[in-house]
């Protein structure tokens, strides 16, 4: 009787084992890659000319550091939000703008004010958009 017991379980495990199998093997990882990093044409676009759903995503998220992705009529637009500075005077620079083998690559660096005469005592929320036609890939932010 207590072989059956352990033959039960066992074939239980190995059951489970199979399932897990099964569901798992529908998962991989890819890896993103570099390649050759071919420049996409793109514009940077201006405050008043972004889109209203734009407009609506930065107001929502600028408190805090964001980066995300909105496509509309064949566009794909990059956000980069950098949050709530203290001071005015902050630019955005773009170190990197890139088509990967199987990604969009968009690099970023937050520039403070260069001199005193751009402080100014209210807080400003720097943002980057990016307009370039729509791809299916990835955007990795940096």
């Amino acid at each position: 009787m207590r072989a059956a017991g352990k033959l039960k379980r066992y074939g239980a495990g190995i059951l489970l084992f199979l399932v897990l199998c099964c569901l798992l093997g529908g998962c991989s990882i890819e890896k993103v890659r570099a390649g050759d990093g071919v420049k996409p044409e793109y514009t940077v676009m201006k405050e008043e000319d972004y889109p209203e759903k734009v407009k609506e995503l930065i107001s929502e998220n600028r408190e805090e550091e964001f980066q995300m992705t909105y496509q509309d009529q064949g566009y794909l637009y990059l956000l980069k939000g950098y949050g709530k500075q203290e001071t005015g005077g902050y630019s955005i620079q773009i170190e990197d703008l890139s088509l990967w083998e199987n990604a969009i690559h968009l690099k970023t660096v937050l520039m403070g004010p260069e001199n005193q005469e751009e402080l100014t005592d209210e807080p400003s929320y720097p943002c980057l958009v990016v307009k370039m036609k729509y791809r299916e890939e990835p955007v990795i932010f940096e």
